[in-house]
C-alpha cells in the first residue's frame, strides 16, 4: 500500500471515530432525557420512542465500532 492510500485510510478511520463520538453523545443525551422523565412519562408513547432511539443509537455505535476495527486492521 502506498503512502497516498495509507493517508486516505487514516482519514477514513478518523472520520469513523468522529462519527462514533457524535453518535455516543446523541445516545447519552437521549438516555439522560429518558432518565430525567417522571416514571409515568417513561411508560408513555414518548418514553417508548426515546427508548427506541437509544436502542437504534446503540446499534449504530456497534456498527461504527466494527467499522473502526476493520479500518484499523488494514
Amino acid at each position: 500500500m502506498n503512502k497516498e492510500r495509507r493517508k486516505a485510510i487514516a482519514k477514513a478511520r478518523d472520520m469513523v471515530a468522529e462519527a462514533l463520538s457524535l453518535v455516543e453523545v446523541a445516545r447519552d443525551d437521549e438516555q439522560e432525557a429518558f432518565d430525567c422523565m417522571p416514571e409515568n412519562l417513561q411508560q408513555s408513547e414518548r418514553g417508548d420512542m426515546i427508548e427506541e432511539n437509544i436502542q437504534a443509537l446503540e446499534e449504530t455505535i456497534g456498527a461504527l465500532e466494527g467499522a473502526f476495527d476493520e479500518v484499523e486492521d488494514i
